[in-house]
């Protein structure tokens, strides 16, 4: 199969997106900071009424909460980051791939007919479908392809 085919045709649901990590909005900001320390996540879902209303990131955490000094108790909802772009189950890895590229964004939503979260795709899953597509090249490669051998020896 040719990659840019499968891009059209392959859906995010083929990537298997992690499960959503949630946090309330109306809850404090600690409880955020909890799960993404809890599941060792970059980023949680933040909903109101069980529907994606934002999300909150490491990047929010370091410039929204710690580098004004906004307190661990004050709402998540004044620190996350509304509104985020999303996809469906169903559309296609080049949406996703395009909206992330296009935004910047390391995590997107993946979300239901109803706004409710139902996965979030990663950057880290996208490159390994793309891996799939080219491993001679991705685990072939030395290091530095100008050297035959590497500098210093590897292992222990």
């Amino acid at each position: 199969m040719e990659l840019s085919r499968n891009l059209k045709i392959d859906s995010v649901a083929r990537l298997q997106p992690t499960p959503p990590r949630q946090a309330d909005a109306g809850g404090p900001v600690a409880a955020a900071v909890d799960a993404l320390r809890e599941h060792r996540v970059g980023c949680v879902l933040v909903t109101a009424g069980g529907k994606l209303v934002g999300i909150f990131t490491e990047h929010d955490l370091l410039t929204r909460v710690l580098a004004p000094g906004v307190p661990l108790t004050a709402p998540l909802r004044s620190v996350m980051s509304a509104d985020p772009v999303t996809v469906g189950p169903m559309d296609s890895v080049r949406t996703a791939i395009q909206r992330m590229q296009s935004g910047g964004y390391r995590h997107l939503p993946v979300v239901d007919g109803q706004n409710r979260p139902v996965g979030i795709l990663s950057a880290k899953r996208i490159v390994r479908y793309l891996v799939e597509h080219f491993p001679a090249t991705v685990y072939c490669q030395p290091p530095d392809p100008h050297r035959q051998y590497p500098a210093t020896a590897e292992g222990a």
